[in-house]
């Protein structure tokens, strides 16, 4: 199995907990939708700039290898592009799992009715 085959698994997945996070967002609060993306979208520049230069040292340390038969072949630096999509994966899903995960508003109590006071000399049935 290749490290695309299995990183098409967890990116399906991301994507489609990607997209129903933006509908429920922009369902809620549609202001907040462009402040959302915005700021999802440099974390996950942070968060792939950051990869690249931990992933570079770590395969130049000798941490980690890549089995050549189970990569593309395209590189950023001497980390293979694959290695990028659990940063992805990461950068998205966790915000939609928060997204989709808030609790509800809670409802307000309902008003007490205050029982009927007969009125004097009134049945009280």
């Amino acid at each position: 199995m290749t490290y695309w085959a299995l990183n098409s698994f967890f990116l399906a997945v991301t994507a489609g907990a990607g997209i129903i996070a933006v509908v429920v967002l922009a369902r809620r609060s549609g202001a907040v939708l462009g402040r959302a993306l915005a700021a999802g979208g440099l974390g996950l520049g942070v968060l792939l700039v950051m990869t690249a230069v931990f992933d570079n040292v770590m395969i130049a340390v000798g941490l980690v290898a890549y089995a050549p038969d189970r990569i593309s072949g395209a590189f950023i630096g001497i980390a293979p592009v694959e290695d990028f999509a659990y940063a992805i994966a990461a950068a998205v899903l966790l915000p939609s799992l928060w997204v989709l995960l808030e609790p509800r508003a809670r409802v307000a109590p309902r008003a007490r009715v205050a029982p009927r006071v007969p009125e004097p000399g009134e049945d009280p049935r």
